[in-house]
């Protein structure tokens, strides 16, 4: 097999893999209209059709399909090697992929990394925010971060934050408007600033808890947002209640810009876990990477 042979099939399971030539192409570091010639050259060489292209989306044929079962475990092996050799440096180096949410990223991620980074040069860390429970062993990630309660089982997971606890809050002003709710279902009535997940596929129910029972409210309200600063900020100009993490409004309760209410529903619960499949072998940079984060509190 001729050295092109190898890296066609390398650009046509990266494009096979991310079932886009645009996600593929900044992965492998290519332009778009090359990645196409590459993968077109190998389907005419091979005299048959890998991929289906659409205006909207590329998925494998049949043959195809085929191709990417018998390669993947492969070039997945190579590269684990290629990892492993690596391993022998003196020095942790190498890129970690994480995905993880803004919260997440912003509280307790990039805090340690800020901390260690500067020790380690050699080693690159690329956090990717995103709001949908992600398969990060479909996405290609080297980990994740989740909430202990949404890390599935077959994941190793190493705690990298303290409990964790939910506010719900509002401004002066929209209280001189309403009455302050005296249970979650008081809700109901309120203009309430709501959270889109994609993963839960519609609008994000409101969590409580107290004396174990536990209670989810579903919220209207004028203004739908899938960022959390952008809540706050809403909930700040007076345009609803908003439903927080405790230490992104504690300073704005302290300072009389945000009213907390239902704070006896808002118990604490397990905080964020750094996740990995647990067959991964784990390289000097990502152990560092998990020693860095680990919560010790």
């Amino acid at each position: 097999m001729q050295r092109s042979d190898v890296n066609d099939l390398v650009a046509f399971l990266a494009v096979a893999r991310a079932q886009s030539f645009t996600r593929a192409a900044a992965t492998l570091g290519v332009s778009q209209s090359a990645l196409s010639h590459t993968v077109s050259a190998l389907e005419q060489r091979l005299g048959i059709r890998l991929l289906t292209r659409t205006t909207r989306s590329v998925s494998a044929t049949e043959a195809g399909e085929r191709l990417v079962r018998t390669l993947s475990p492969h070039f997945d092996g190579i590269r684990a090697e290629l990892e492993a050799v690596t391993e022998l440096r003196e020095k942790p180096a190498g890129s970690i992929r994480i995905n993880a949410g803004e919260h997440a990223a912003r509280s307790v991620l990039w805090p340690a990394l800020a901390r260690v980074l500067p020790d380690y040069p050699d080693i690159k860390v690329e956090i990717f925010i995103d709001y949908a429970l992600t398969d990060i062993v479909a996405e290609r990630f080297d980990a994740g971060v989740r909430l202990g309660e949404q890390v599935a089982r077959d994941m190793i997971a190493a705690r990298i934050g303290p409990d964790m606890r939910m506010a719900v809050v509002g401004s002066p002003a929209y209280f001189a408007r309403r009455p302050p709710p005296k249970t979650p279902h008081d809700l109901t009535a309120h203009d309430c600033i709501n959270l889109r997940m994609a993963t839960y596929g519609g609008l994000y129910a409101w969590e409580f808890e107290k004396g174990g029972r536990e209670l989810k409210v579903r919220v209207e309200g004028s203004v739908v947002f899938n960022n959390l600063s952008l809540r706050r900020k809403a909930a700040l100009a007076g345009s609803g209640l908003a439903y927080l993490p405790e230490d992104e409004v504690r300073e704005y309760i302290g300072s009389g810009h945000l009213i907390r209410v239902l704070e006896d529903w808002c118990e604490p619960f397990a905080g964020y876990h750094l996740y990995y499949p647990s067959r991964r072998q784990a390289s000097p940079a990502f152990s560092v990477l998990v020693e860095a984060l680990r919560h010790r509190g």
